[in-house]
């Protein structure tokens, strides 16, 4: 690819004099080396205000904040310290309400799992006093979507996705995943074999996982994951790219970043964040787009863009794995145990490479079908056999041992906490 030349820009010490500063510079940002040993995550429910028993009402914002206290982000609680949770893991709000925990990164699953499940409860009790509910549940099945935050990033979002249909509104207000981040790998042979283990157990993971067949306003048609459905409904620049086709992670996902189109762009405090249409930070970045912004782009520029990528895995100085499934109860353990048995060891990584490369670009199947289609379901089965082989501890053995039972026999994780909620015990 061409470099483009433009004048030099600095942030913070560092210079883009070049297109290809900038894809160095994202590609050191993006995929940190060192040898693989942490593991985090993170979990997002849905909310709802008042008893079990009433409808389910979207919580106020001033009611989450209060609730959350010294916790709650500064996107509700401007002043707020934010400070994190007894096990280490920080609260942020969804546009739609959803709360989110970010876990620390612990060396291994079951200290994460351990320390997530205690904030969970922490987190539970704090919303609680002001009678808000968490929902284990992936997408909303009851309720039309309805923005709360009206941050100007969410102002452009929902703009910027309003021309492609009802997915980006309902991607943004009416769902909940489990992600899962590890490291990138030591070199970059090891960070070309993990990342292409992630996604090309993609479609596969996506299967196991999918609990999502319900989501309100998504137009008619049966998925396993209308979560999903709602990502590859979007922006295909920005949630798609042709990640098989990579042969160097590093080089390719910087060049991909500067060519997908600017989702919002950070101005001054009242002012409007919408971004020309159909123009990218390389454009920016060039001086093509001088005379709309008034400005070229710095390195925090280039941070911010980095945030608004939504591939299926997510280059973010870890590998962060974003095509799980918000699960029923506390079985969001049930995923953690899996991506980090998976990733256990280069062998254990070339081998689920392996399992998975029949199904591996069946993304759209996965999440429409799930564990129905016969070859996804054998790729997923065979997935969660090799995670139980490699678990790294009894319990995780058992779980692993369980979901590998459940997806040979075609079973979905089971539970939607707000569906039940709504038709109350036993109807």
């Amino acid at each position: 690819m061409a470099v483009t030349a433009v004048r030099s820009l600095t942030s913070a010490g560092i210079e883009f004099n070049s297109r290809a500063a900038a894809e160095a510079y994202i590609g050191g940002v993006c995929f940190k080396q060192g040898p693989p040993r942490l593991i985090g995550a993170e979990l997002e429910w849905l909310t709802a205000s008042g008893e079990p028993s009433a409808p389910a009402r979207r919580p106020e914002l001033s009611l989450l904040a209060d609730a959350l206290g010294s916790h709650a982000p500064p996107s509700i609680s401007p002043h707020s310290p934010a400070v994190p949770l007894p096990g280490g893991s920080r609260v942020t709000i969804e546009p739609g309400g959803q709360v989110e925990l970010s876990s620390a990164a612990f060396s291994s699953a079951a200290e994460l799992c351990e320390r997530l499940l205690a904030d969970a409860e922490h987190l539970e009790r704090l919303l609680e006093s002001r009678s808000i509910r968490t929902l284990s549940a992936a997408a909303d099945g009851i309720r039309p979507a309805h923005r709360l935050l009206q941050l100007p990033r969410y102002q452009a979002m929902e703009r910027s996705f309003s021309g492609i249909g009802p997915f980006g509104k309902l991607m943004m207000c009416n769902t909940a995943a489990t992600q899962v981040s590890v490291d990138a790998g030591a070199d970059h042979a090891e960070i070309l074999a993990r990342w292409t283990a992630l996604n090309t157990m993609g479609p596969a993971l996506l299967a196991a996982f999918a609990c999502s067949p319900e989501l309100h306003g998504a137009p008619a048609g049966a998925w396993a994951s209308q979560r999903m459905r709602t990502w590859f409904r979007l922006d295909h620049a920005r949630t798609r790219p042709p990640v098989r086709e990579w042969t160097d992670p590093i080089t390719a996902y910087a060049r991909w970043v500067l060519d997908v189109p600017l989702l919002c762009v950070r101005q001054a405090e009242g002012a409007d964040w919408a971004a020309p249409p159909g123009a990218t930070f390389a454009d920016w970045l060039s001086g093509a787009l001088d005379d709309e912004l008034g400005r070229r782009p710095d390195a925090a520029d280039l941070d911010y863009h980095l945030t608004t990528m939504f591939p299926p895995v997510r280059a973010s100085g870890h590998l962060e794995v974003r095509y799980l499934d918000a699960q029923p109860g506390d079985a969001w353990t049930v995923p953690i145990h899996t991506i980090d048995a998976l990733m256990s060891s280069p062998e254990v990584v070339a081998e689920a490479t392996r399992l998975a490369a029949p199904v591996g670009d069946r993304w759209l199947e996965a999440a429409r079908c799930g564990l129905s289609d016969p070859e996804i379901r054998v790729a997923a089965t065979d997935l969660m056999g090799l995670a139980a082989a490699h678990a790294t501890s009894p319990e995780a053995a058992d779980q692993l041992g369980a979901a590998e039972h459940r997806c040979r026999n075609g079973r979905a994780p089971t539970g939607d906490a707000l569906r039940r909620e709504e038709t109350g015990p036993g109807k």
